[in-house]
């Protein structure tokens, strides 16, 4: 898709790549919305690339649907839609799959794949009759698992499969799907971490994400838009052989938990 005058919404677009999503947008030409639960950072970044922002909570559907109808008589009718708002968890002070708390899951789902529900129950269907795109904001951890954090692998492991289930049901109609699953993104949720990302090696900044992203858009032909080259090849060694693969994912937490002092992270 040119994306020149077309009308976007990006969601958690008040920083890390939510942020250099819009910037990257706007510099193509389109018209940006930002939404975030910070509204002020969300209002500063959406004028800044010559649109608007506001506080939107994505897991509220009534505050959502209403950014959209915002949007649409400020902008116009929305073409592209950017499903990146995510949060992520640890599994807590036992650090077991199950540890952290019900709470902490829901918030994990309503975040990471209800938000993206909603967003497609309003839009797909008259963003497919104009051509448009969704992109949803996975994770390499949902198509991998992520040490100390099972609510946010299986959550976004779901939103992959959420955004499979939009482009098979829509992509006849017209509409463009696109995952976005990175891997190291030097963003707030990493950099608020212990340690942050200093010391890890491939991680990147936000806006190469957010160029990655444009190019596939662009280009058209990718549903799995990843950042980094080995993580297609980590998923196919997952699928063709999972015992293999969780016994590695074993021995690799061993080994982070015995460097960083009994923590997976």
């Amino acid at each position: 898709m040119d994306v020149t005058g077309k009308v976007a919404i990006v969601t958690g677009g008040a920083s890390g790549i939510g942020k250099a999503i819009a910037e990257a947008l706007a510099a193509k030409g389109a018209k940006v919305a930002v939404a975030d639960l910070d509204g002020a950072g969300a209002a500063a970044v959406g004028e800044a690339v010559g649109g608007f922002g506001g506080r939107v909570d994505v897991t509220d559907e009534r505050s959502l649907t209403r950014f959209i109808t915002e949007t649409d008589k400020r902008l116009g009718p929305v073409d592209i839609y950017i499903s990146n708002a995510g949060i992520g968890v640890s599994d807590g002070p036992g650090w077991g799959a199950g540890d952290a708390p019900n709470s902490a899951w829901q918030a994990c789902w309503d975040v990471n794949v209800m938000a993206s529900v909603y967003a497609a129950r309003h839009l797909a269907r008259p963003m497919a009759a104009r051509g448009g795109v969704f992109v949803v904001t996975a994770s390499a951890a949902g198509l991998l698992a992520q040490i100390g954090d099972a609510a946010y692998s299986a959550t976004k492991a779901a939103a992959v499969s959420f955004a499979e289930c939009l482009a098979i049901t829509h992509g006849d109609d017209g509409l463009q799907v696109h995952v976005l699953c990175p891997e190291g993104v030097k963003t707030p949720l990493v950099e608020g971490m212990e340690g942050g990302s200093q010391g890890l090696s491939g991680y990147i900044e936000a806006s190469e994400v957010a160029d990655t992203l444009l190019t596939a858009m662009e280009d058209k032909r990718n549903f799995l838009v990843t950042t980094h080259a080995q993580t297609a090849d980590y998923a196919a060694h997952k699928g063709a052989d999972r015992n293999r693969w969780v016994g590695g994912m074993r021995k690799l937490r061993r080994m982070v938990m015995q460097a960083n002092g009994g923590r997976p992270f």
